[in-house]
């Protein structure tokens, strides 16, 4: 994709379909007379007359006290500089996203028209009482210091400045457990700091909370290393001023333990890495540049210890791991401040959680046979769904401990648990999907190429890196379609009509014919049905010539379906071919099937299809808990409709008795765990949230998914094909340009499993 087309795309999607990324959306009913009445007048005066009597009332009444103000002035934006306010803006909304979508608090920007200190301090102040916290950001250096020192003692609610201390709360954690594996203290190093910025400042001092050494310590700014006899030096950089005489990072670097870089790219040298001590930590974190390319990095030395802020390397210090969490924390702890305790727990918290074995989730997510504690992990992965469960609750300690906790927790079991339930709708599922993608890319083939939302969807497959694309259709159309989007990569195109493809019709008529040829089929037929796109391409993935599929953006389900069984079939020891849709909910994923297939399944049928849905559970890295629905529970009704299902679950528990699986079960009792336990507790289910629904038809399952994702707009991957001999997923009628994105990084991944199995035999 060219640079303007990049550019581009980033301003239709902070366009489209409104303007901004974040909303205010109501969390109370407002659908009657009666409840406006009690949402606004007269029935609001009655929480403001509480809290008139009491202010700590407004966090019983009100959303304060998950309200998180996100603050800026614009002067420091990024790496632009000083935009101004207005400019700011898509930064701080984007803030607001992170802190929805990691820690479930409503994150509102506020943009402040000033360079002024004392009319900042004094605006935010004044607006101080709508917020829970306060999240200063990029605002210049040496203001930022003196904003925040101010605002941490003259409000009574937190302030941090993720700035300076997210990327010092990651790095420490990561330094931390980058010295316990070379075996070094922390007291005993020899740092060099390149930068001398709020972050650099705000991660020596942190690394000086934890032990080291003023003496050992060196920093860098642009004029060189920072010298007590230096003139003009602020007040932060003569805090970290160095007595040595020496002037360069070349010199500095000399028997250096530590390099941590927040500076400029390509600034270290491999002499300079050379020069190190042995086992040398590094942490190059200048982006989207760092300091030193990684792979140069680790080519020159063997021994070394690596972290940088990009994500496609090990040992990424990303922010996200700090400041959503953190602020969870002292919220839900009413904390006054987030003072150094805080700060320190959380470092404890992640470098902690990095020793502990990690969730097969995670793995997938990473393509990694298993993560372990070591010198390409040192710090948790962004995608880790335990840091909601572990950072907040350190955090929160810390503010009891400390004395700075307004209502502190009793109940620390309850407290995880309802942290836990906060995943929710936040799309993490999509992003290990692409992430998962990305490590092994497959071929796969567009078979309606000839629709511009198709082509745009192999556009962004190619350029995200998630598959490789064979696009299927008349080729000047697709051509054309393709200047339109500014799609210029060579990508093959293939006219299952064209004169150029009668070499592979031929080839791939013949083999379907001797497939088929005792099942009605002439060679004269075979060679017809090669020239549509579904039989060629499914034939394409019999022949080996591609690895996966998808089809159906602009025809009936039936008839995409139909050529899709002929050619490929189903795999075996498959007696039905089922789908699974993913809904993406506030309560988190949920797999529900059969969605497309099987109109009214046997008993046989339900067990089969339930156990192949909770193997692409499993796949994606979720433990599937799984309820057979129906209208009635647990032998409540003889009628053949629910004794099947009664039946399904008998049969499981008697072939399958290691899954987590129940039925029959009304859909309420299902998904409500409270409500299951207490009228059920023999079941399997009873305690457990169920993230995976069978159902009993096929007309409960399309029916529901489609209207979960109409009224309460869950996002839905799928239908995804179950129990095919290859990697064929055929869209809805329609679907949007996300959905078939989603949908090739769900027919790759099928591709990668059935790679692995391959082998594995």
């Amino acid at each position: 994709m060219s640079k303007e087309s990049k550019r581009r795309e980033a301003l239709v999607y902070h366009a489209k379909p409104q303007p901004g990324k974040i909303k205010i959306v109501p969390t109370k009913p407002y659908s009657t007379q009666r409840d406006l009445a009690l949402a606004y007048s007269p029935g609001v005066a009655e929480p403001c007359l509480e809290i008139a009597k009491d202010k700590d009332n407004v966090y019983k009444y009100t959303s304060k006290g998950n309200l998180v103000a996100v603050i800026s002035n614009g002067t420091a934006v990024l790496g632009l500089g000083n935009i101004g306010p207005e400019a700011s803006k898509p930064v701080m909304e984007g803030k607001g996203l992170l802190f929805k979508i990691f820690a479930d608090i409503d994150g509102m920007d506020i943009e402040v028209d000033t360079e002024d200190v004392e009319k900042f301090i004094e605006t935010v102040k004044m607006i101080a009482p709508t917020f829970g916290g306060i999240n200063l950001e990029d605002i210049k250096a040496p203001e930022a210091f003196e904003i925040e020192r101010r605002l941490k003692e003259e409000l009574d609610i937190p302030v941090m400045h993720d700035d300076q201390h997210g990327t010092a709360i990651i790095s420490a954690a990561a330094l931390l457990n980058a010295l316990e594996i070379s075996d070094k203290k922390i007291e005993d190093v020899r740092i060099v700091i390149s930068g001398a910025g709020a972050a650099a400042v705000s991660c020596t001092r942190l690394y000086k909370a934890f032990g080291a050494k003023d003496e050992n310590i060196v920093m860098l700014d642009s004029k060189g290393v920072i010298r007590k006899d230096r003139e003009n030096l602020s007040a932060e950089k003569l805090e970290f001023a160095s007595d040595r005489k020496i002037d360069t990072l070349d010199e500095a670097m000399v028997d250096a333990n530590v390099f941590v870089g927040l500076s400029i790219a390509d600034v270290v040298t491999p002499e300079m890495l050379l020069s190190m001590a042995e086992n040398p930590i590094v942490f190059a974190m200048a982006n989207p540049d760092p300091e030193i390319a990684y792979d140069l990095a680790v080519k020159t030395r063997k021994d070394i210890i690596m972290a940088t802020g990009r994500s496609d390397h090990p040992n990424q210090v990303n922010n996200v791991l700090g400041f959503p969490f953190i602020f969870r924390g002292a919220l839900d702890v009413r904390a006054t401040k987030i003072n150094e305790e805080m700060k320190m727990a959380a470092v404890k918290a992640l470098a902690d959680l990095a020793k502990q074995p990690v969730p097969e989730q995670v793995n997938i997510a990473y393509g990694e046979t298993r993560l372990a504690f070591g010198k390409e992990y040192i710090i948790p992965k962004p995608f880790d769904p335990r840091l909601i469960a572990e950072i907040p609750p350190a955090v929160a300690k810390a503010a009891m401990d400390s004395g700075v906790a307004k209502n502190p927790i009793e109940d620390w079991d309850k407290y995880k648990e309802e942290l836990l339930q906060r995943l929710g709708n936040d799309n993490k599922l999509v992003r290990l999907l692409h992430n998962r993608a990305k490590m092994n890319v497959k071929k796969i083939v567009f078979a309606e190429a000839e629709h511009l939302d198709v082509l745009k969807a192999a556009q962004i497959a190619y350029e995200e890196g998630i598959a490789i694309p064979i696009l299927l259709g008349n080729k000047e159309v697709i051509l054309e379609l393709k200047k339109e989007l500014d799609f210029d990569a060579d990508i093959e195109i293939l006219d299952p009509k064209g004169k150029e493809s009668l070499s592979k019709r031929d080839q791939y008529a013949t083999k379907y014919w001797e497939n088929r040829r005792r099942s009605g089929v002439t060679l004269y037929g075979a060679k017809s049905k090669m020239r549509e796109r579904n039989y060629f391409g499914a034939m394409m993935l019999m022949e080996g010539d591609a690895d996966g599929m998808i089809s159906g953006y602009s025809r009936a389900y039936p008839t995409v379906v139909k050529p899709i069984f002929e050619v490929v079939g189903r795999a075996a020891n498959v007696k039905k071919v089922a789908t699974v849709n993913i809904m993406i909910t506030d309560r988190g994923p949920l797999f529900l099937a059969d969605t497309s297939i099987n109109i009214d399944p046997t008993a046989v049928e339900i067990a089969e299809i339930a156990k192949m849905t909770a193997n692409v559970a499993t796949t994606f890295g979720f433990e599937p808990v799984m309820a057979l629905l129906s209208y009635a529970n647990f032998g409540s009704s003889s009628h053949p409709h629910a004794t099947k299902v009664r039946e399904a679950a008998r049969i499981l528990h008697e072939t399958n008795p290691e899954l987590i699986v129940d039925g029959e079960v009304q859909m309420d009792f299902a998904l409500n765990k409270d409500l299951h336990e207490s009228k059920f507790p023999f079941s399997k289910l009873a305690g457990k949230k169920v993230n995976t629904l069978i159902f009993p038809n096929l007309e409960s399952a399309n029916i529901t998914y489609k209207m979960l994702k109409e009224l309460n707009k869950a996002d839905s991957i799928g239908p995804i094909m179950l129990g095919l001999r290859k990697s064929v997923h055929i869209l809805q009628l329609g679907a949007g340009v996300d959905e078939m994105v989603n949908m090739v990084a769900i027919a790759v991944i099928d591709a990668q499993e059935r790679e692995k199995r391959k082998k594995a035999k």
